[in-house]
């Protein structure tokens, strides 16, 4: 049994499948396993650069850490939050900025419709939806407009865009939008942080779990051995990496869907299947991390929780391991202005939108830190799919369908927390069940 890519999703599938008593080899491209969840270090701390938070239902992945003996800990959000919003900076509380009475009614409004839409959508099958035509052929930018969104309600719907999915409201297909939302378990449960999707972390980083399963399965996992060809056969397939061949009756795929088209199948993949991939594009965002001696913005009754429309910052968290300090600040970034900027530009960039928030304090670090994910020489691009319109009903049948001794998995595959760590694993575990059953 080989396994392509060593993230959570591949991980999972390894570990299940080895404790079935099978014989697995993972291969794995880059120099290290993860896949999307990455830790780096500011000031010699852990940080996530990539996947980072956990929260209620997502039993799957907190399971794993679990048996790994990796604990959490929740993410700190008392005080007030912070947005900057057309030049002005002011306090808010609970998820959603009360900018006006106006403001506030129709984002209450957006969030009905929304979630009305949503509960319609059958997650395992979304071209199933009684109207999901019509929601696949718009994107969610589009919509907005059709039901006639103020312009802060769609600013504010564009922050959640960048950072669920790496990209714009125009760029997202109503119904990825919608679906990947129920798949959630709604928008609540989706931006919040108490009872919601960013009520945890891990002290020492998501990549440990990563490192630690991996070590489980010892010389089982392969690295910088990216797959160049996939040839199926009588006998199952052989798999060609740049370490070498491995004959199996089967192979999981547990890459993003985008990076499929890298690997030559022979007999080629039936053309409906490259065009997923060409349809299954990957977002782009960026992350920063700044230091500080102590988390200043706590004394001020901040809770290091902020929006901004004033980039390229535009949301921020406190992610500090203790209230005495060293603190620590992370920003998801809009990458596309900021990816090309020269590494002291970006630093700059970075602490002037933290100071926006927070005050001039933040414009000293102790050290800073960034990363970013559109410029990964292999596999780039995150955090997760940006589905443009037209894709789901012509070509979401086939996301996780296999074909012949090749199956699929990764967490743009599942069905719940799509797009998370707990979405990677939930799908490596389904991929494993599948050719569990067949071995």
């Amino acid at each position: 049994m080989v396994i392509v890519g060593a993230g959570f999703a591949g991980l999972a599938a390894a570990r299940d499948l080895t404790g079935q008593g099978h014989d697995v080899l993972v291969f794995e491209g880059r120099d290290r396993v993860g896949g999307r969840s990455l830790t780096g270090n500011v000031a010699g701390l852990p940080a996530d650069m990539g996947g980072t938070f956990v929260g209620p239902t997502q039993n799957q992945v907190l399971a794993l850490a679990d048996e790994l003996r990796v604990p959490t800990i929740p993410t700190y959000h008392d005080g007030k939050n912070v947005i900057h919003w057309r030049g002005a900076v002011r306090p808010y509380s609970g998820t959603i900025p009360r900018l006006s009475l106006a403001g506030l009614l129709d984002i209450a409004r957006l969030r009905w419709q929304f979630e009305r839409l949503a509960r319609g959508v059958p997650i395992s099958a979304p071209w199933d939806a009684p109207r999901a035509r019509e929601l696949d052929g718009v994107s969610l930018g589009q919509w907005l407009r059709a039901v006639r969104a103020t312009g802060s309600s769609h600013e504010l719907m564009a922050i959640m865009a960048r950072v669920t999915w790496g990209c714009e409201p125009e760029d997202v297909s109503m119904l990825h939008a919608t679906r990947y939302v129920r798949a959630a378990g709604g928008l609540d449960r989706l931006l919040d942080v108490e009872n919601g999707a960013q009520q945890d972390r891990f002290a020492g980083g998501t990549q440990q779990i990563a490192d630690l399963a991996a070590a489980e399965l010892g010389n089982r996992v392969v690295l910088d051995a990216p797959v160049r060809r996939i040839d199926r056969h009588g006998a199952g397939v052989t798999v060609t990496s740049d370490q070498g061949q491995a004959e199996a009756g089967f192979v999981i795929v547990a890459i993003p869907p985008a990076h499929r088209a890298a690997i030559e199948f022979n007999p080629p993949l039936p053309p409906e299947y490259l065009e997923l991939a060409r349809h299954w594009p990957q977002g782009r965002l960026s992350k920063a991390y700044a230091a500080y001696s102590t988390p200043f913005w706590r004394a001020n009754g901040f809770s290091g929780q902020a929006l901004s429309d004033n980039g390229p910052v535009f949301i921020t968290f406190d992610v500090s391991p203790h209230d005495d300090g060293p603190g620590i600040l992370m920003g998801f970034v809009d990458a596309r202005a900021f990816d090309s900027l020269p590494s002291e530009q970006r630093r700059r960039d970075t602490l002037r939108c933290f100071a926006s928030l927070f005050g001039d304090e933040a414009l000293k670090p102790l050290d800073y830190a960034d990363y970013r994910w559109g410029s990964e020489q292999f596999a780039p691009g995150g955090p997760t799919a940006a589905v443009p319109p037209g894709s789901w009903t012509k070509y979401g049948r086939l996301l996780r369908e296999p074909v012949g001794p090749i199956h699929w998995a990764g967490t743009e595959t599942a069905d719940e927390w799509t797009g998370y760590l707990e979405g990677a694993v939930r799908s490596g575990r389904r991929a494993a069940t599948e050719v569990s059953a067949l071995l």
